[in-house]
């Protein structure tokens, strides 16, 4: 099963990098745009190197992988190291298949925009099987890690630098359509992506308590905290309680609430990012006694 397991992976990463190779040789390089990707960057070194774009992608890749894995260790795993290589390889091929390709739309407009659709339904199969495409998420990575930026703003900040790299070759028409690209991406990313795995911190006060921790504990299998809270208006002690949850979670959670408790008072904050201990592994216990 382990092993069915592994190919299907493989396939469903196989296939999000050929859609990925393919919205970058259709539709970015007849652009000459460079839309926050290396790939962008690697079609406007193409004009000062003699190497193709696969080739330029491919260095630029394992360049980024080496520093990656020296400043943020282990962290991108098989899966961004599969995918990195594979992209320049698939670009690679479509170049020999179609040497002589200019464009599908002839619009230069239209290129960016098919580029940015097919770019995203990509990077979202990746990002949904905790992989990435390598390159400008490598950075992000970096800049998350050792700035505190968050990623999406991280992606952005990447991909504007390599935006306003068109300028050394084309024209202002090339450096603006990379800079509305490149925004546009990054919309459609935070959205579609990085919004998807922010935690919702979420804070009940209910009559239904120990109902509503039960499932939390049994059901969802998350972790929840317990506070002591007075109300201003008649000064009553209540519990009230914490919990961090994925979307999924969220959902599930208050469709509970509201079955059991539709008066409950809920607040909810978004959580852009946590560091704790994963379920998956043993329960921590807290030693009272500190050390000396």
């Amino acid at each position: 099963m382990k092993k069915i397991a592994l190919i299907k992976e493989i396939l469903i990463l196989t296939l999000a990098t050929i859609i990925i190779g393919a919205a970058v040789f259709f539709f970015l390089m007849p652009s000459h745009a460079s839309v926050s990707s290396i790939s962008g960057l690697a079609i406007v070194l193409k004009n000062f190197i003699p190497l193709p774009v696969s080739m330029i992608t491919m260095i630029l890749n394992v360049f980024l992988l080496i520093i990656g894995f020296i400043t943020c260790g282990a962290e991108f795993g098989y899966k961004t190291v599969y995918t990195s290589i594979l992209l320049p390889v698939v670009i690679g091929t479509f170049e020999k298949c179609f040497p002589d390709f200019v464009s599908f739309t002839g619009d230069a407009t239209l290129d960016v925009l098919c580029y940015i659709f097919f770019v995203s339904i990509g990077i979202a199969i990746l990002f949904n099987r905790n992989a990435s495409s390598g390159g400008l998420d490598i950075v992000a990575k970096i800049l998350n890690k050792y700035l505190r930026i968050e990623l999406g703003k991280a992606m952005s900040a990447a991909g504007l630098c390599v935006a306003v790299s068109s300028i050394l070759v084309y024209d202002t028409k090339t450096l603006i359509l990379s800079i509305l690209g490149t925004y546009f991406n990054g919309m459609i990313l935070d959205h579609f992506i990085f919004d998807q795995k922010l935690k919702r911190r979420v804070c009940i006060v209910s009559p239904f308590e120990k109902e509503i921790r039960d499932y939390i504990l049994n059901e969802l299998h998350s972790g929840a905290s317990i506070y002591k809270v007075i109300g201003a208006y008649r000064m009553q002690e209540h519990n009230e309680i914490i919990t961090i949850v994925d979307k999924s979670e969220f959902q599930k959670l208050m469709a509970f609430i509201d079955r059991v408790d539709p008066q409950a008072f809920i607040t909810v904050y978004k959580v852009s990012d946590m560091q704790y201990r994963s379920k998956s592994m043993p329960e921590r216990i807290f030693n009272r006694a500190h050390p000396e």
